[in-house]
Parts: C-alpha cells; structure tokens; sequence
C-alpha cells in the first residue's frame, strides 16, 4: 500500500538481482483505482547492473519518454513486467539490444497506439513469454512472429490487428499458449487450425480466440491431436454448425468456452464422458440442445456452469444434482417447464452467482434458504410461489420479480449485506415491514406492481437509536400498490435517493417541505395518481438536481412556485451522469453468467398516449402537473427549462395568457396545455418548437390568428389542437379571420372632417327650409278661411274624379271575364 514517488536511492542497491515494485488497485464499478506510486526519472535503475527480475506494474511513468535505453543497460535482466504504466512511446528498434537474456516481457495494457510492425522486442529471439495485449497496436499480424522460435507463450488480446496469424508462426515449435482474442482475424476457423504449428501440436495447453471475428465450422477432425490442450475459448464469434465429437476426446480440457455463436445441434453423452478434468462448461448464448439421459452421472466436477439459452428442457436437467461444487450456475432461458425438485437447493447450496431466470419453472422456494452460499441470484420471470423466506446472509443481490410470489415480506430479511432487492411484479401482500430499517446496505429497490397496502413505517424516526445513519437506497419503486398514508417520513433518511416512484396509490396529505431540504439528490419524483392535496412546497425547487416531476391526477392546489426555474436538472439534461446510470442500471454476475440485470422502465404520458422507456429513460426530462387544481398563471420562469422534453399542465385552472417566452422550449416534443382558462393570443415563438411533434391547446378561452411556420405545419389532427377556442382563427381551422380596418392617414381625415361638416351644415338648411314651408301654408290657412275651404274643394274634387275613374276601370274588366 506504499504510494508516492519512487525514491531513485534504490539505485545504490548495487547487488540487487530482483525488484518488485508493483502497485495495486481495486475496481468499484466501473472505477478502477490505484494506489498512486510513479517516478518521472528512472535512470536510477541503470545502476542496478546485475538485475534479473523487475516489476513495475500499475507504477504511473507516464512522464518518461525514454524509458528502453535505461531497461536496455540491464544485460542480465530475465524478467520485465511494466503492466499499465501508462507508457506512451514504444521504439521501433534498439541499436545495440543488450536485452538477450530476456525470457518474460509483459507490456500491456499501455498506451502505444501504434502500427504493429516495426518494433523493438520482435527482434527479441530469447523470449518465451510476450504479453502486449490491450495496447492500441494496429495493422496486420507481424510475419516478425516466426523468429521467435523460443517463445512458450504468445498474448495480443484487445488490439486492432487484422487478418489471419502469418504462416511463419509454423516455426514456433514451442508454442504453449496463444491468446489472440478482441483481434479481428476475419477468416475460417478451419484455416486458422491449419496455421497453427504443427510441430507443436501436441504441446499446445491454451488457445484464447474469442471475439476474433472467426467464422465457419469447427473442423470435423482436428489437424494433428491436441492431447495437452487444457484451454479452449472461442467465445463471442460467428461459428456455426455442430460442436465435432473430437471435444470430448480432449481429456485434459478444463474449459471449454464457446458461448455467443452460432452453434447448433445437439451435445449428448459422447462429448462429455470423457472430460475428467472439465471444470468450466461455457456455452450461452447458442442454439445447442444438451440431451443425456437422465441416469447419465457426468465424470466431471463444474465450478462454472453457463448454460443460457441452450436447450435443456422440459424437464429439469438431472444431471445437475451431481454438480455439488459450482460457484457459477446460469440455466436461464433454457425451456425448462418442470417443478423445481428438492434435490436442486441441495446441489445449489454452494453457488454463489445463481440464475434460473425466464423460465416456466414452478415450485416455492426452500425455507432452508437462508443456509445457501448465495451471493447473486436471479429466480426471475419464472412460475414460483409461495411465501418469501428468510435469505441467505451473504447475499447481495436478488431477483424474484415476475412470479407468484405470495403473502407478506418476511418480518427478518436476515440480509444485512443485500444491495439490490427485486420483487415486482407479483402478489406479496400485507404491510411494509419494519425489518426494511436494517437493510442499510440496501440501494435498490423495487416493490411494484403487487398488493402492499397499509402505511410505510416510520421505523427510523422512532428507533430509540437516535444515532442511527441514513440508508444508502437511490432507487425506490412502490408504484402500483395500494399503500395508504402521509408522504413517509421514512424517507427522511433516504439521503442518497435519486428515483423515488409512489405513483398509482392512496397515499394522500401534503407535500412537507423536508423533500426540498433532505432529498437533495433527488432527480426523479413520481406521485402521480395519489390524494395528495395542497400547495406545491417551495422548498421542492430547492432540488436543482431534479429533471422528472410528475404530480398528474391529485388535488394539488395553488400556483406554480416562481422558482421552478431553480431546477436546472430540467435546464439541462444530466443523462450522462454516473449517478443516474448507476441507480438506473444494474448488472452483476461473474464472468459470463450476467446476474440482477435491471434497467429502471415505466410508462410516461407523452405525445398524448403512454409509451414505455426503459434504459433511456435517463435522457427523458419531463414536468407533469395534469389533473390536478392549480390555479394562478403559468409563470414565465417555466421558459428557462429548456430541456423539458414534456411539458403538461392540462386539465387545471391556469388563467391568463400562454408565457411569451414559450418558444424557448427548444426541446419540447410534447406540450399540452388543454382544458384550462387561458385566454389572450397564442404567442407567435410557440413556431419555434422545432422539436415539437404534439400540441394541445384545446378547451381555452384563446382568441386571434393562429401562428403558423416551422413543426406547427407538421402536426398531426391540427383541428383537434385547438378545439373549444372559438375565438382563433385562421389556418389549421376552417374559418378566416376578419380583415382588419384600414386606418386612414391624416390628410384622407381632414377631408373626410370638412366633408362631414358640410354635411351637417347642408342638412341644417334643408331641415329648416322645410320646416319654414309647413309653417308658411299653416298659418295660411289659419288665418284665410276663403283659401282654406278653395283647397278642401280642390281636393274633394280631385278625390271623386280618381274614383269614377277606377270605378269605370273596374267594371269594365269584370264584363271581359264573365263573358
């Protein structure tokens, strides 16, 4: 555990012959760390003239450029490991190699990135053993190879060398071990056997080709015998055909990996009866059938026993009961339709990484349980019943979702080192138990979907421990229960939480404003379909991490805070980040047997109907305040979320006008802003939602032209968008809006002004005059009696002229149309 810089006073330890000076590190999750040693001048090893062993791994010298000049002042050096040391220049060649009594070279895991050939250690014919794998070389394999007759053992794995081994590796006549994986060979299987050495065919103990790009059948015959080979791993090509009989004529083999290929047929007792010595049976991922019959008692004892999606079925492989010391059994998805027999939880007691998922296996689970030696186990989407007992106490991850499973949770989970705990999707009934109080290594978990109910225990706030520390959980899921109560105060503890899902309950109450001041991690909040009442909390804007808010289908009253936009969480997309990738995403297992794989998946309202995300649901940042009874205007900070995806407030009592700065939602794809009082215009910007690809305004109080441009074009049922508006208009809908008035200018004013005026003044005059007429001829007559009675006989007269005229008229016409 030493760290820090290498003291150069070990140069004066003149006589030293072996100098192992190796780091350490140690891997959590996907970090390595390290302990930190490194030196930046190590001249001071030339001193060390009679030097035969140097170790330098995981030692940083990324800072040292001419690093082979000083190794090269070591003539009796035999053995040199520089195993990630982050060197950076590898030299075509040395002038003067001192290095001719070197036997083990160990260079990988660096950074060379550099072309295959030329380079200084090909030039090395004393060498045995070579590892330069995961170094970044590139170009074909080196014909170089076949002067290495000395070398034992051969490593290039995870490069970028191309193309098919040289036919000079022929000369390597020594040749133990070839490990050439994570290569792109790109040729036949068939004629990569016939290019290896046949002069040392019979000492061949390892050939590690996996990932290589190889393709064709395995030869029906070999080319020469294998009798030593101990190691055979060509896993993750694309071989087909029937796994040949010779297999089973290896008698050394001790793994056997093929898994990921194209394989096919059937593997019966004649491949297996003869393999003593097999320990690892590596076969996933194929369409192999495995037919023994079922007295068949293997010769052999597995440790590793992978198995997935093989054709094992229907009935349960008896040959398994014998494998009593496996550490690794994965059976998933191999068509197994049987109950699991007795004798299984016998011969699993000693695995540690356990998988039977997807299945149609039935059966309950042993209440011997708690005595097996698992670690990780996967009993998911399988048939299994009964209630759940008490788990073994080494676990660390378990899978029981997608089963029939039954009855409460156990009142001692009896797990203290349990991290991961999937039980969805089932029938578990009763309440939460207070036994989840000492789960403190617990980060994930994932109760959905069965028939919980009651309230959640406030165990950590009224512990008589005071002292008690938070628990580690960051992923919970209660969804789909039918739990009951206050927001758990539970949670109070839950510090590192960062998914919190208690949608589709009865949960009910007001939001406390501790969710804003102790969830500080939080960036997934689901409550939706609850009764929770009240005012949102101000203090939950607080959670600046926070990117997915959905509230939808509760009584949420009040106004939107103002400072919703404190969120940046919804500012910003965070789907890149560790933290959601790690609460999100859980896989564990050992080596090939891939254990409690989980990725967080739920339904999300968007885009008018509700879509399924899963791993991606990272990436998806959404605000969701429908059905609920907000009132107040929809506040113009909510236009700094930019990286909203989807925006929903419908079905509330929002008022007043849509936010004029709505069309800074560049990322939007959905917004629904239906069923509501808005009123006013619709914002002009709303046509640069580019990514907008559903709209609903419908049901408002909206009025003016409609705006047009960019995605607005492209909407699907755009009549339907604004429905229940009857004050818009124009395109999508079918009636125009009115033109507008033209407004006169000021000279077309003054004319219409004097024009006015005249006529007013006309219409006085001509009113007057008539009125002065009247009066003339009344008063006329008023005060003339003789002109007065002159004018009623004019009239009398002119009356009984015009009636013997019609009345002539009139009998005259009746004559014509009698007769």
């Amino acid at each position: 555990m030493f760290i820090g810089k290498i003291p150069p006073q070990l140069g004066n330890l003149s006589n030293l012959q072996y100098l192992f000076l190796a780091s350490s590190r140690w891997n959590v999750g996907y970090y390595s760390f390290y302990n930190g040693t490194y030196s930046t001048d190590i001249t001071w090893l030339s001193q060390l003239t009679i030097l035969e062993y140097l170790d330098m791994t995981l030692v940083n010298l990324s800072t040292i450029i001419h690093w082979l000049p000083v190794v090269n002042m070591l003539p009796t050096l035999k053995f040199l490991r520089l195993f990630a040391c982050q060197l950076r220049t590898c030299p075509d060649s040395l002038q003067l190699s001192n290095l001719t009594s070197i036997e083990t070279l160990d260079l990988s895991e660096n950074d060379f990135h550099k072309r295959s050939r030329p380079n200084w250690f090909w030039d090395l014919t004393s060498l045995k053993y070579l590892d330069i794998s995961e170094n970044g070389f590139y170009g074909p394999f080196p014909d170089e190879i076949g002067n290495m007759t000395a070398i034992v053992e051969l490593d290039f794995i995870e490069n970028n060398l191309v193309g098919m081994i040289p036919s000079s590796m022929k000369n390597l006549c020594n040749l133990e071990k070839l490990s050439s994986a994570g290569n792109n060979m790109n040729g036949s299987i068939t004629k990569l056997f016939h290019r290896l050495p046949n002069c040392s065919w019979n000492k061949l103990q390892g050939l590690f080709l996996g990932e290589s790009n190889l393709t064709g059948s395995l030869p029906s015959a070999p080319v020469q015998r294998l009798s030593n080979l101990s190691q055979l791993y060509l896993a993750h090509n694309s071989l087909t055909g029937h796994v040949p009989l010779w297999i089973g004529e290896l008698t050394k083999l001790k793994s056997l990996v093929l898994i990921s290929n194209n394989l096919d047929g059937v593997i019966h007792e004649g491949h297996l009866s003869r393999l003593e010595n097999l320990k690892e049976l590596v076969l996933s991922d194929n369409s192999i059938a495995i037919r023994v019959s079922p007295k068949w008692v293997p010769p052999f004892s597995l440790e590793y026993i992978h198995l997935r999606s093989c054709q094992l079925g229907p009935k349960f492989p008896t040959w398994l009961r014998w494998q009593t010391h496996a550490s690794s059994l994965d059976i998933s998805n191999t068509s197994i339709s049987d109950m699991i027999p007795d004798w299984f939880w016998i011969s699993a007691s000693s695995v540690k990484f356990l998988n039977i998922q997807n299945n149609q296996i039935t059966g309950a689970l042993p209440s011997t349980m708690e005595f097996i030696s698992g670690k990780e186990m996967d009993f998911s989407s399988n048939q299994l019943g009964g209630p759940i007992p008490k788990l073994p106490i080494n676990i660390t991850g378990l899978d029981l979702s997608q089963n029939n499973l039954v009855g409460p949770l156990p009142l001692d989970f009896g797990a203290p080192r349990l991290e991961t705990l999937l039980l969805y999707n089932n029938m578990i009934s009763g309440a939460i138990p207070s036994s989840f109080c000492k789960l403190r290594s617990l980060q994930l978990l994932d109760l959905s979907g069965n028939n919980l109910n009651g309230s959640i225990t406030n165990c950590l706030v009224n512990e008589s421990n005071t002292n008690m520390t938070g628990l580690s959980i960051t992923n919970l899921s209660l969804r789909n229960n039918n739990l009951s109560g206050a927001f758990p105060l539970l949670l109070q503890k839950c510090t590192r939480l960062i998914f919190l899902d208690l949608s589709n309950n009865q949960f009910s109450g007001t939001l406390p404003a501790w969710i804003g001041e102790k969830l500080l991690s939080l960036s997934f909040l689901r409550l939706r379909s609850n009764m929770f009442y009240g005012h949102i909390p101000v203090e939950l804007t607080k959670l600046v991490t926070l990117q997915y808010l959905d509230l939808a289908y509760n009584n949420i009253s009040g106004s939107i805070p103002r400072s919703i936009s404190n969120c940046t969480g919804m500012a910003q997309t965070r789907g890149n980040s560790d933290n959601l990738r790690y609460a999100f995403n859980y896989i564990s297992g050992v080596n090939d047997n891939v254990l409690v794989v989980y990725s967080e998946n739920f339904t999300v309202l968007t885009k008018g109907q509700e879509r399924l995300y899963t791993g991606e649901i990272i990436y998806m940042v959404n605000l969701d305040l429908s059905c609920n009874s907000i009132t107040g205007e929809i506040p113009a900070e909510i236009g700094a979320l930019v990286a909203l995806k989807n925006l929903n407030l419908s079905w509330n009592n929002f008022i007043r006008k849509i936010p004029g700065n709505i069309g800074a939602l560049i990322q939007v794809e959905s917004l629904d802003l239906s069923h509501n009082d808005l009123s006013g215009e619709i914002p002009s910007n709303l046509s640069a939602l580019t990514s907008l690809s559903r709209l609903n305004l419908s049901y408002n109080n909206l009025r003016g032209k409609i705006p047009t441009g960019n995605q607005l074009q492209t909407l699907e049922d755009p009549e339907s968008i604004y429905i229940g508006n009857p004050g818009l208009c124009g395109p999508p809908l079918s009636w125009n809006c009115p033109e507008p008035e033209l407004v006169p200018s000021t000279r077309d004013r003054e004319h219409q002004e004097d024009g006015s005026s005249d006529m007013v003044l006309l219409l006085f005059v001509i009113g007057s005059g008539y009125v002065m007429g009247l009066w003339v001829v009344f008063c006329t007559f008023l005060f003339k009696r003789r002109w007065s009675a002159a004018w009623y006989l004019l009239c009398d007269s002119l009356y009984d002229r015009v009636y013997l005229q019609v009345a002539v008229t009139w009998a005259s016409l009746r004559g014509k149309i009698n007769g």
